[in-house]
């Protein structure tokens, strides 16, 4: 007869596809031009935050739904994808092209990201992450499961502030005029949570659908924090 310590563990019919999702989007993200910087209207942001939010929106559904320590596999999840992503596109372009090929120079743009930006990117990205699943399952508890809505924009303006300060001076001070890269960042910064607060009813229907779907609704009340552990 099994004990509950050595019971085996729950399995859940949507986990592995958010998981997924959540790591075509960070992939997409930082391989779409996240060094171009775009002005529409006088509104001056980098690209890659179209979407880069909704790497966030997942985070938050995953801490709600199924807890922290779930959310934080899917977190080195994305780390490894993002560290793999780079050290093959550095590797793809390293390699001599043969003389027929015309696209290398095309190929180090796209791709060719320096070890600063990629560095930073994946710096920013491990702790604002861990920084937005703290604060959501955390806040759940002191709530008590009410107030959804604080919540979410709550973490993910916690969250993003942290990806925010941490990526953009590391990979831009000193090469982009000091002006342009504070621009950028609020501008960067107020699209992120803006995006959270547009997609607060989205989240909603969500949240309470995989909670039917999963029959889960975790509280964190005595989870270890720590980042540094595949656990669940």
């Amino acid at each position: 007869m099994l004990t509950p310590a050595d019971s085996p563990p729950r399995s859940y019919r949507y986990y592995d596809l958010i998981m997924v999702a959540f790591v075509t989007v960070l992939l997409c993200s930082n391989l779409v031009g996240v060094a171009k910087v775009v002005t529409i209207g006088g509104f001056t942001f980098g690209s890659g935050n179209l979407f880069f939010p909704l790497s966030y929106l997942f985070g938050d559904i995953l801490t709600e739904v199924y807890g922290y320590k779930h959310s934080r596999r899917v977190v080195w999840a994305g780390f490894g994808a993002l560290v793999f992503a780079s050290v093959m596109s550095t590797v793809v372009i390293a390699l001599p092209p043969a003389a027929q090929y015309a696209g290398q120079s095309a190929l180090e743009q796209t791709l060719g990201s320096t070890g600063r930006i990629v560095a930073a990117s994946i710096f920013a990205y491990f702790i604002g992450e861990f920084c937005n699943s703290f604060v959501i399952a955390r806040l759940k508890v002191v709530t008590a499961g009410k107030h959804l809505w604080m919540r979410t924009i709550s973490s993910t303006m916690a969250g993003e502030l942290v990806d925010t300060l941490v990526f953009y001076p590391l990979a831009f001070y000193g090469t982009w005029d000091t002006d342009m890269l504070l621009a950028v960042m609020m501008a960067n910064y107020c699209i992120k949570v803006g995006w959270e607060i547009l997609a607060t009813p989205l989240t909603y229907r969500i949240v309470a659908w995989l909670k039917r779907a999963e029959r889960c609704d975790y509280y964190d009340r005595d989870t270890n924090f720590t980042p540094f552990s595949l656990e669940t």
